[in-house]
């Protein structure tokens, strides 16, 4: 089970200092600051736990591997797992230190929760929302695969796939809050309720979507390291 804890420490990981940066800190540090509390706490669990799982910590991740054939399903859905309880259990740690203030509610403040459309930060319609999140999965998903392939660098694989993380919210913070990861939305979504979850099956199917088409691209070859 040494790979699924290690899947659920790096998602809570994720979730609390990227959703937390957003919902502590976030008038203090701006989007650019919550970018890189995302991209960062990637970056520290790449090295952390990389050796151990891989460090997929994402749903979509650990399918578009499926499909590019670089793992096997019944691994991946126990990664699934690990990975859900892990965002569900930060959620809830998150939503209890920012209860320690007194002015903070989950309704007004929210947990870092995704979401689209009248209200939300930008107030992008759906359709908006849907293709960032399957484009910016799909790149995503490219930079993972591309980044830990054969004969890449591997050393330079965690910092590469962060970078890209931070790259992605920068760009799209104000679109859809950034998910391109069903565990991120799915734990601050059961907390915050209302149109965190009746908007969240996005953030589950844009992103599997477009991990999966990076992954079937990676399995027809195309994208191989050329031979020397």
């Amino acid at each position: 089970m040494s790979k699924q804890l290690a899947e659920f420490i790096g998602t809570f990981t994720l979730v609390l200092i990227g959703c937390g940066s957003a919902v502590i800190a976030g008038g203090d540090i701006g989007l650019t600051g919550i970018s890189f509390a995302f991209g960062l706490a990637l970056i520290a669990m790449a090295y952390g736990i990389g050796p151990v799982s891989g460090c997929h910590i994402n749903p979509a991740v650990s399918l578009g591997m499926v499909v590019a054939g670089r793992m096997q399903m019944p691994l991946a859905l126990s990664y699934i797992a690990a990975q859900v309880a892990g965002a569900v259990v930060a959620a809830l740690v998150l939503m209890v230190i920012a209860s320690g203030q007194a002015d903070y509610s989950v309704a007004e403040n929210g947990l870092g929760q995704n979401g689209w459309g009248a209200g939300y930060l930008g107030e992008y319609t759906l359709a908006a929302a849907f293709l960032f999140e399957l484009v910016a999965t799909f790149l995503f998903m490219v930079v993972i695969l591309g980044a830990t392939g054969a004969g890449a660098p591997a050393s330079l694989a965690g910092l590469a796939i962060g970078l890209s993380l931070v790259a992605i919210h920068l760009v799209g913070i104000n679109v859809t809050g950034v998910s391109v990861n069903p565990a991120r939305s799915i734990g601050p979504a059961l907390f915050a309720g209302g149109h965190a979850i009746s908007q969240v099956w996005l953030f589950i199917v844009a992103p599997i979507l477009g991990a999966a088409a990076a992954g079937a691209l990676f399995k027809t070859g195309l994208l191989d390291a050329p031979e020397a």
